[in-house]
């Protein structure tokens, strides 16, 4: 006689958390690199001949990358601490 698997729906509702996490953690990296591609493009722009007379004028500076020193990118490779 075949054995019954129970349809567990926390199980199922499990799954889809795990994958919410993965897709934020997805869109904190692409939000990064997208910002991380606008500070290059300004510092670009600021620094080169006739765009930084223009920027000086009404000043803009160059800014800094976002990057995450030693402990931070420690923190940030550790799995989420989901608690119910």
């Amino acid at each position: 006689m075949p054995r019954l698997i129970p349809d567990l729906k926390a199980s199922q509702n499990f799954v889809e958390l795990q994958q919410e996490l993965v897709d934020t953690e997805d869109k904190i990296q692409a939000s990064r690199r997208f910002y991380n591609g606008g500070v290059r493009d300004l510092n670009t722009k600021v620094q080169v001949f006739p765009n930084n007379i223009v920027a000086n004028m009404f000043g803009f500076k160059s800014r800094e990358f976002f990057e995450l020193d030693e402990a931070e990118q420690k923190q940030a490779e550790k799995p989420v601490d989901v608690k119910f």
